[in-house]
């Protein structure tokens, strides 16, 4: 797909990964939907970026888990906009509970992560995919993680809703197919806000990849504006962690 005067659509793209593919997105020529639930000041920042690099951008609240919502910031994109192309599933949250406290998995915490994390991609790929048919066809990105490989992280249910979306992304392949192309990508280890007061944890990590780094957001933003311009690839899952999961 070439991006150039294509409109993408970002969730979560005020901060860390979603604000660093706005940016990419940007700078192929793309005009970008900012979407944001709580980071509103971070996301009409990025729009303000991304204008000043001679594209349109639009700043636009939603909650992913709520699909009224949802259905909402596609009419308001399609009349800000004129049209959507592809989007970036990037929302997603976590709960910081060690793996093997079993006991404190609530179904709070269940619920909550698992209707943002999955739900929420589920929610916007079913009220994009007419408006992408519309435009002729193009693609979506989901944003898993490595720990949806190795059912390891932040928490039990983060991982469990990371490996959900792996297989949400193989499903919505087969069904928006040909039209639209699904992807997904599999960060490791991100300097995000996630990490904020873990900066020696995420040192100890990084001489344990094969190549000595762990990725930065900009890094896990250009695979998933390479996933959203390669015409012949579906159904895939690309891990960007350095290779510390090989």
């Amino acid at each position: 797909m070439d991006l150039r005067d294509r409109v993408v659509l970002v969730t979560g793209g005020g901060t860390g990964i979603g604000r660093a593919t706005c940016l990419e997105l940007a700078g192929w020529g793309a005009d970008v939907a900012i979407n944001f639930s709580r980071s509103r000041t971070e996301a009409q920042a990025v729009a303000t970026l991304v204008q000043e690099r001679g594209r349109r951008a639009l700043a636009i609240e939603a909650d992913v888990a709520d699909d009224g919502a949802v259905r909402r910031m596609m009419t308001a994109i399609d009349h800000s906009l004129g049209r959507l192309d592809a989007v970036v599933n990037n929302a997603g949250i976590t709960a910081h509970i060690g793996l093997s406290d079993l006991e404190a998995v609530t179904d709070d915490v269940w619920d909550h992560i698992m209707n943002v994390n999955l739900r929420g991609m589920f929610y916007v790929a079913r009220a994009a995919s007419p408006l992408i048919r519309r435009a002729g066809g193009g693609a979506i990105v989901n944003v898993g993680s490595v720990s949806g490989l190795s059912g390891s992280g932040s928490s039990l249910p983060y991982a469990v809703s990371k490996a959900a979306v792996h297989g949400l992304t193989r499903s919505l392949a087969r069904a928006l197919a040909p039209d639209i192309r699904v992807n997904a990508v599999a960060p490791g280890a991100v300097a995000t806000r996630w990490w904020a007061g873990r900066g020696e944890d995420m040192a100890r990590m990084e001489p344990t990849t094969l190549l000595g780094h762990t990725a930065a957001a900009e890094d896990v933003a250009a695979a998933i504006v390479g996933l959203l311009q390669q015409p012949s690839t579906t159904g895939q899952v690309l891990t960007v962690d350095g290779g510390a999961h090989v």
